[in-house]
């Protein structure tokens, strides 16, 4: 059987509950004994004044008789007691009664004082008494003095009363626990419902973020964000699949209509051009698969380190590489350095150059520069530009234009759509501006932050 409760709710309040039982009684008892004391001290201070008055006037003869005064209206009780237990004298209230006490004190310790109970319970009695030896001779009478303690610390009603208080603070502290995590701990329980409800055929939903910057509301962030990344590594893992389905149809196709019309008709086929229209084929399917894969793995969350890149380098790097029948104007501010993947970036450089390069009348332009905080990389190419309207459309995948920017100047379809994910990835932005003549492809990325002396 599991006696620890389940709810966070319930152990916080059966822990407060506990603590402050703890607490209280720990509380109450220092408070019974301190009452104790403080109330046993005055009545022993008031029956030793009231003792050694009386005590004195017998020594020094002033009180005769058998009946002593009673300053106090029989609050105290006061005997005189000779050897052998024989009353001598007593206060009016004290007449009648058996000796107070049967303490005898010795010549050597003629005054004690102490708590005397006669028998406990419901009618039980405490007195605090004053007890002293007139003189040291062998038959001196004892004086006794004794005020009866309040009922309230005899019967036991006290620690009653202490018991009681314990357990209803430690009620009110269970009750405000219980109110006080039940209302901390509800967002958390919309939260909860809130995610039980999402699904992965709609990720769209997000959980309430209360206001402030506690913990419950730096969880409910947390989990909005991961609900994003979760929504876009679905989304694009159906982006995926919608795009294999659609773009690797046709040449599969015809790589199987090829082969199958081999394989039919092998001594009307010419095997070197079948051969070499698979292979075709198959270079087309092995691009659009690598370029679909890359698409799926930018900005999930990869463990590609980062590091700095200067934008000029990288540049001046990657034109080299390029047909050295192209003329390229190439203006590289040295200096302008982001932080980012240099695969990536390389990437995204080489798509926009071939991207230019397919499309250009002869010339192609590449600057590199600081604006601000941020990096700007551009290529313009003198070919036929891109309509403003289809400015957009261009970085979408596998689109087709009916303009001379089509995809029948070869390509996939998806070096475009490529270069704006990894800018996006890079926290930057990929778009396309006014020309005069062509295209002019505008990257914008932040700068390394942690260069202070980067070019503005």
């Amino acid at each position: 059987m599991r006696l620890r409760p389940r709810s966070i709710r319930s152990r916080d309040t059966l822990i407060a509950a506990v603590l402050a039982a703890l607490v209280l009684g720990a509380i109450a008892a220092a408070t019974d004994v301190a009452v104790r004391v403080a109330v046993g001290a005055r009545l022993l201070e008031d029956t030793q004044r009231a003792g050694r008055q009386i005590s004195a006037g017998v020594r020094d003869g002033t009180l005769t008789g058998s009946r002593l005064p009673d300053p106090s209206g029989g609050r105290i009780l006061v005997q005189v007691v000779g050897p052998g237990g024989r009353i001598v004298a007593a206060t009016p209230a004290a007449q009648g009664r058996p000796p107070i006490s049967r303490l005898w004190p010795t010549r050597d310790e003629r005054v004690r004082d102490l708590i005397e109970c006669t028998h406990h319970g419901p009618g039980g009695r405490c007195m605090a008494v004053e007890v002293i030896r007139l003189t040291t001779a062998p038959d001196s009478p004892v004086v006794y003095a004794a005020r009866p303690m309040p009922a309230v610390l005899v019967n036991g009603l006290l620690e009653m009363l202490l018991a009681g208080a314990v357990l209803l603070l430690s009620a009110l502290v269970a009750w405000v626990t219980w109110w006080f995590v039940g209302r901390t701990l509800r967002p958390v329980e919309q939260i909860r419902a809130q995610l039980a409800e999402i699904s992965a055929s709609d990720l769209s939903r997000r959980v309430p973020e209360p206001a402030g910057e506690d913990e419950i509301a730096q969880l409910a962030r947390t989990a909005n964000q991961t609900l994003d990344r979760l929504e876009r590594a679905v989304e694009r893992q159906r982006q995926f699949a919608s795009d294999a389905s659609h773009e690797l149809r046709t040449p599969i196709a015809g790589l199987r209509a090829n082969l199958e019309d081999a394989s039919m008709h092998p001594h009307d086929t010419d095997l070197a051009v079948t051969v070499r229209s698979a292979l075709r084929d198959t270079d087309r399917l092995e691009s659009i698969v690598t370029d679909l894969l890359l698409l799926a793995r930018i900005g999930t969350g990869g463990t590609a380190a980062h590091e700095t890149i200067d934008l000029a380098v990288l540049a001046d790097t990657e034109l080299r590489r390029r047909d050295p029948g192209l003329k390229v104007e190439a203006r590289l501010t040295p200096g302008v350095e982001v932080s980012g993947v240099r695969m990536q970036l390389v990437r995204l450089l080489g798509n926009l150059l071939d991207n230019a390069e397919r499309y250009a009348g002869g010339k192609v332009e590449v600057m590199v520069s600081a604006t601000g905080s941020r990096a700007r990389l551009t290529v313009t190419d003198d070919g036929p530009g891109i309509p403003a309207a289809d400015r957009e459309r261009v970085f979408e995948r596998f689109t087709r234009l009916d303009t001379a920017r089509s995809r029948g100047a070869g390509g996939a379809g998806l070096g475009l759509a490529i270069a704006r994910e990894i800018a996006q990835a890079h926290r930057g932005s990929l778009s396309i501006e006014d020309s005069r003549k062509g295209a002019r492809f505008v990257l914008l990325l932040p700068l390394d932050p942690s260069r202070e002396d980067a070019p503005r």
